[in-house]
């Protein structure tokens, strides 16, 4: 028996304008879907019945070469200083070496290679040199999975960033900014906006409507009440029909979404410092690490919730020359990766890619916790790619570029090994990556020359 189009799995809580998603709860899955097979549906399911996910992770300027790859293979292999936080969750990861994005070389186009870097990781196509209107590069990959298995949850796609948001002007050596600050395309000319502000992402994910949305943050402003509260008796009655299992698990969802509430309306509780030629937007916190991993935290509930199975975040875009005052680097990240004729500058560039890591480590940590409607770990059940569009940002390179694949992808993925690719596309990878989130028709994506199956 086919999987119904739109199983009735998971709830919503509502009122006052306002709907709350809720998890997957075994209790309301219908046992067709419990006992359902991937091979039964056009989209990529679990053999339990959950939907798969995926995430893009972009982070700036490549790695420190020295300090990023493991040692060894298979899955005896050792990881290097850099990514030592990911050390617990080593048979969940893939570390790839080996793949490259040529279409993000100079070639006859010349300096940009940051702008190339955002704009080519997704797409695996070459930007049209341009800081005009008439930008061009290609519909990027989580677009493409979005197209045909986002009409199964109430977002196609969530795209976030923990930086500015730029969609016009000049950026890098004649290149328009919409490249250098987007890595999500909608078609070749339309990228897809990313949201830095955590307070609006979590409206848009809980609230009804742009309108009502704006009228229940008001109304809590000065209520100081929980969006939570608004919703108590609904979610009363809903517990009542769930099994122990379900009812903890609701539990430890709401929990979980007051929680990042808090943390929101704390963040923007405190007035704006006035700081020389930096503007900081309100409810964006200050603190760079904070920001990401609350960026992450939303995005856990989105998957948690089967609001969206597509994301990209942008923790930083490629060329940033944001400085690291916690970790006693007062330089900017670009400004050191010019600098790796010399030890101090090495050690400091690793320091930054080894904290971009540890935000990452604390996302997958969060996903295996978070159960899903299988009973696995919505990490099991995701395919999370980590990884920048730069190899080498002191020579400017894009092949043998830093990537981490990590999750299960519900079965479909073989974690818990080192993988060499021997130099070909990174868009053979992500083609494959398509065929496991139930992409189907794709002969072809960006530059690929065929499929990396070593997944």
């Amino acid at each position: 028996m086919p999987i119904p189009s739109h199983p009735s799995r998971r709830g919503f809580l509502r009122g006052l304008g306002i709907t709350l998603a809720l998890p997957a709860f075994e209790s309301l899955l219908p046992r067709s879907v419990l006992g359902a097979g991937a091979a039964e549906h056009p989209l990529a399911v679990t053999s339990g019945g959950a939907p798969l996910r995926t995430a893009f992770i972009y982070v700036p300027n490549g790695a420190q070469q020295n300090y990023w790859f493991p040692t060894g293979e298979g899955c005896d292999f050792q990881l290097s200083t850099t990514m030592e936080p990911l050390a617990g969750l080593k048979s969940h990861l893939q570390v790839i070496r080996g793949l490259d994005h040529q279409h993000a070389e100079p070639g006859p186009d010349g300096a940009g290679d940051h702008a190339r870097a955002n704009a080519t990781f997704l797409t695996g196509c070459r930007a049209r040199k341009t800081a005009g209107s008439d930008i061009a590069v290609g519909t990027s990959l989580d677009q493409m999975i979005a197209g045909q298995v986002g009409g199964e949850t109430r977002f196609a796609s969530l795209e976030l960033s923990c930086d500015a948001v730029r969609k016009s002007g000049g950026c890098d050596s004649g290149y328009s900014c919409a490249y250098q600050f987007n890595i999500s395309w909608r078609t070749p000319t339309s990228p897809m906006t990313p949201e830095p502000n955590p307070r609006l992402v979590f409206e848009r994910l809980f609230g009804s409507g742009d309108d009502a949305a704006g009228r229940n943050r008001e109304q809590r402003r000065v209520e100081r009440r929980s969006i939570l509260d608004f919703v108590q008796s609904d979610a009363a009655a809903l517990q009542a029909g769930l099994s122990r299992q379900d009812r903890h698990k609701l539990d430890e969802y709401l929990t979980g979404v007051r929680s990042i509430e808090r943390r929101i309306e704390r963040e923007s509780q405190f007035p704006d410092i006035p700081r020389p030629d930096l503007q900081v937007p309100a409810d964006v916190p200050d603190d760079h690490g904070a920001h990401i991993d609350l960026m992450f935290d939303l995005l856990t509930l989105a998957f948690q919730t089967d609001s969206t199975r597509v994301a990209t975040l942008m923790m930083a875009h490629d060329g940033s020359n944001r400085s690291f005052p916690h970790l006693d680097i007062s330089e900017g990240h670009h400004n050191l990766t010019h600098e790796m004729e010399q030890e101090e500058p090495r050690q400091k560039v690793a320091k930054i890619d080894r904290f971009y890591i540890e935000r990452l480590a604390r996302f997958l940590n969060s996903l295996h916790a978070t159960r899903d409607v299988d009973g696995r770990s919505l990490l099991e059940n995701s395919m999370i790619v980590y990884g920048s569009g730069i190899a080498d940002a002191n020579r400017h390179t894009h092949s043998n570029l830093p990537l981490i694949l990590a999750g299960h992808g519900g079965g479909y993925l073989q974690p818990c090994q080192y993988v060499d690719a021997g130099g070909v596309p990174m868009s053979n990878l992500f083609l494959s990556l398509a065929d496991r989130m139930g992409a189907i028709g794709l002969d072809r994506f960006g530059d690929s020359t065929g499929r990396f199956e070593k997944i």
